[in-house]
């Protein structure tokens, strides 16, 4: 299968380009993940808003089969990290080397330095290795011996974890998992996509099938086109109103940062683009409430002897908090294009 080309070289897409290019990444995905359709849609999405994605989950439910599907679907450079304890921080970011030859040290780029690294089992590292992933997650370079390296975009780092409760784990820190755009769990199949998985998967890894659909150029676009999405002020108002809460919240010790607001709204416009809106919805907030701030939230003692979850404390604040109503047209009135509307709770 040959890459397709969708429209001109550079810019952004047209509404049916984008969804094409979608449809096809989804779909290739989907081929190897069974019956996760909305886990797959939130990955792309991620994908799109310039993010990186955490798959935690336990151990044999596929994060890793997914990681690898989404590099596979797109023709780009992949590195892929095992986190072990004994990995160190220099493996991640690269190391100076001297050369005999030139006598003068000479770099050796480390894994990150690739469009997609999918790191398997974060939290089975030092917090000292996880931590050489802050810099370049948030600001897109490395740097090694006082010079600073840029990465290529697109940049995205899909890592898997185990919980916590797991032998042999680290506890990602506060600053590593603010960085995660959205936390997903995977979930066991339910029994008709694992008898499909059975038929599927019983004699090869469709894994090994798996070609590009789409390349680096291709998924700049899409990003670009996302980008592009409008977002009103009451939604953006309904996005620093969720996040605040979560600060204001009694049982949350640490709540969401303002890089969280960002992130929430970014992603929001790429699943507005995915479902063919050029604009977002409070119901696109409500529904990634969950995933984009939950795992950066800190739960008070008593909350965790109480055994709330911080997902479960987000959704109660996305009940609680009224939605945003239009009074009038949030675009210019001589755009043409009509106001967004909430479907409800």
């Amino acid at each position: 299968m040959t890459t397709p080309t969708w429209g001109e070289p550079t810019g952004p897409l047209t509404s049916a380009e984008f969804r094409a290019a979608a449809q096809a990444i989804m779909a290739n995905i989907e081929q190897v993940i069974e019956g996760k359709s909305a886990t797959v849609r939130l990955a792309l999405a991620v994908l799109l808003a310039e993010g990186h994605l955490l798959i935690e989950d336990v151990p044999g439910v596929g994060k890793t089969k997914l990681a690898k599907a989404l590099a596979r679907s797109i023709d780009c450079s992949v590195r892929r990290i095992q986190f072990t304890p004994d990995l160190l921080p220099s493996d991640v970011t690269g190391v100076s080397v001297y050369n005999q030859e030139t006598r003068d040290f000479e770099f050796k780029p480390g894994a990150v330095f690739a469009n997609l690294v999918v790191g398997d089992e974060i939290n089975r590292a030092s917090p000292k290795t996880q931590s050489a992933l802050l810099e370049c997650m948030e600001e897109r370079q490395v740097t090694v011996d006082g010079t600073t390296y840029e990465l290529q975009a697109p940049f995205m780092v899909v890592a898997t974890q185990n919980p916590i409760e797991m032998e042999g784990t680290y506890p990602l820190p506060e600053a590593q998992r603010d960085r995660f755009t959205a936390r997903i769990a995977m979930g066991y199949p339910d029994p008709r996509a694992e008898l499909a998985m059975l038929s599927g998967h019983g004699d090869h890894d469709p894994l090994n099938d798996l070609h590009a659909v789409a390349d680096a150029a291709l998924v700049r676009r899409l990003i670009e086109t996302a980008r592009a999405v409008h977002a009103a002020d009451a939604v953006q108002q309904y996005a620093i109103a969720l996040v605040t809460a979560t600060r204001e919240a009694p049982e949350i010790r640490l709540g969401a940062s303002p890089r969280s607001t960002l992130q929430l709204l970014r992603t929001a416009k790429a699943v507005a683009a995915l479902e063919g809106r050029d604009y977002v919805l409070p119901d696109d907030l409500q529904a990634l409430a969950v995933p984009v701030l939950a795992h950066r939230l800190i739960p008070t003692p008593d909350a965790q002897l109480n055994r709330r979850t911080t997902d479960t404390i987000v959704s109660e604040i996305v009940h609680r908090l009224p939605i945003p109503h239009a009074t009038r047209n949030p675009y210019d009135t001589r755009d043409g294009r009509a106001p967004y509307e909430s479907r409800g709770r």
